[in-house]
């Protein structure tokens, strides 16, 4: 007789503590005396349409992974992990075991949902439960509306009714770490080495997951000066799930306000994405940006990526994201004004370029950033606003130590000449604008 148990997928969640599927996957074993089996799927769709085989991204998931592995071997359980495809993989486990229902946290990503509505139909078709629930963000979906019941697009409004539904809604934490003696005690399964599943070792440096108080303390002052550490660094950790945004929250409501504005933020871009599930199809919040006609000068749109456009903050932005998978979100706002304003290139082009680089790459947020600096998003910066460079250096780089850092060739011959005249740029940037967007 193949033995009952419960299975927890993890995917956006990877930590045992305060992961809501997991605790009532959990939970829900301990009150009906089943074992829960964790498993992990490096799903081959995502993965091989991945043409950098040294993703950090994918390197940093797998090392999570192995930890998260190491530390349930030491109690004599297992996760397993899979490369291969969801359906194929449930079909397998239902095969071998008696699975009374399937857990997991939900994802926004119109990916992710149609992929589920495939398992979900699957399971249902086996009279298996299929249970998700809320754990990437702290409001989702419908819970932060209008009066009237329409979703926000102004982040002003939505902050206000969000914090408002904060009061009375405060989140709870889930000790699902103090339950893990409820997963099968199995041997351990081997993890699949990178090689197995077609990538390689990167140079990834992974920042701590402990946030320190006087970061966040200084947030309002320090998050916008590149060369300081003024930021948490924690958007990789929330994007994979390694910290929970929950306990974040909880923690550093009382610390600094702007930070504590950051996660709203997070929360409205993912609504925004749960109820304009068009923008992640390249289509313009605004739909009259559509009719933009971009420049999209591919030898420009080359130096950009390269960091040799000859105007240094923007140079610097490009060069630590390509060498870390990281860069400083106001030089982010910079390097994606420069794009769209003074190079006249779509922001779908710098959009990708980021989602394939950038170590923390959320749909979402990513998403909504770009379309927030080419104007073309809700609640987005107005089309006449173009970044002066040279002014957001002195601003906020007055010293030139972030441009330094990463520029050493900055007085030298070899830095390239500026690709475009930034008076000439706007001017040109804002008659292409006014043509496409006139009455």
């Amino acid at each position: 007789m193949k033995e009952s148990i419960i299975i927890f997928w993890f995917r956006r969640d990877l930590r045992f503590e305060d992961n809501v599927g997991l605790y009532h996957a959990l939970y829900k074993a301990k009150l009906e005396g089943q074992k829960v089996l964790p498993v992990f799927i490096f799903d081959k769709t995502i993965l091989d349409k991945l043409e950098d085989k040294q993703d950090r991204r994918v390197d940093f998931i797998h090392r999570t992974l192995t930890s998260m592995q190491n530390e349930l071997e030491v109690k004599g359980k297992s996760m397993h992990i899979e490369y291969g495809e969801p359906l194929a993989f449930f079909n397998k486990l239902v095969k071998q075991y008696s699975v009374s229902a399937i857990y997991t946290n939900h994802d926004y990503e119109p990916f992710a949902i149609a992929r589920d509505e495939k398992i979900q139909d699957f399971l249902s078709s086996k009279k298996i439960g299929f249970n998700t629930y809320k754990d990437q963000v702290i409001f989702e979906k419908d819970e932060v509306l209008k009066d009237d019941g329409k979703p926000y697009t102004i982040y002003t409004p939505y902050a206000n009714k969000w914090r408002a539904y904060w009061t009375t809604h405060v989140p709870k934490t889930h000790p699902s770490l103090k339950l893990v003696d409820y997963f099968m005690d199995i041997k351990p399964i081997a993890v699949p080495s990178l090689k197995d599943i077609g990538f390689e070792k990167t140079d990834l440096v992974v920042p701590p997951i402990k946030w320190e108080e006087s970061v966040v303390k200084k947030y309002t002052d320090q998050r916008n000066f590149p060369a300081i550490k003024g930021t948490t660094q924690l958007s990789v950790h929330l994007r994979f799930g390694t910290v929970s945004v929950r306990k974040l929250a909880l923690e550093t409501q009382a610390l600094n306000s702007t930070y504590f504005n950051e996660l709203i933020w997070r929360d409205f871009y993912h609504m925004i994405l749960w109820h304009f599930p068009q923008v992640a199809n390249g289509k313009s919040f605004k739909a009259q940006y559509d009719f933009i006609e971009w420049r999209n000068n591919e030898n420009e749109f080359e130096a950009w990526c390269e960091g040799k456009t000859g105007y240094p903050i923007v140079d610097a932005g490009m060069r630590e994201l390509n060498t870390t998978g990281f860069m400083h979100n106001r030089v982010r706002m910079i390097v994606a004004s420069f794009l769209t304003k003074h190079l006249l290139i779509d922001w779908r082009w710098g959009e990708a370029y980021f989602a394939q680089k950038l170590l923390d790459f959320d749909l979402a947020a990513n998403n909504g950033g770009w379309q927030w600096a080419s104007g073309s998003g809700c609640d987005a910066a107005p089309y006449f606003r173009v970044f002066n460079p040279r002014l957001q250096t002195e601003k906020f780089d007055k010293d030139l130590k972030y441009i330094r850092k990463w520029i050493p060739e900055l007085d030298s011959p070899n830095y390239p000449k500026p690709i475009v005249v930034h008076e000439d740029a706007r001017v040109r940037v804002l008659a292409a604008y006014a043509k496409a967007l006139k009455p």
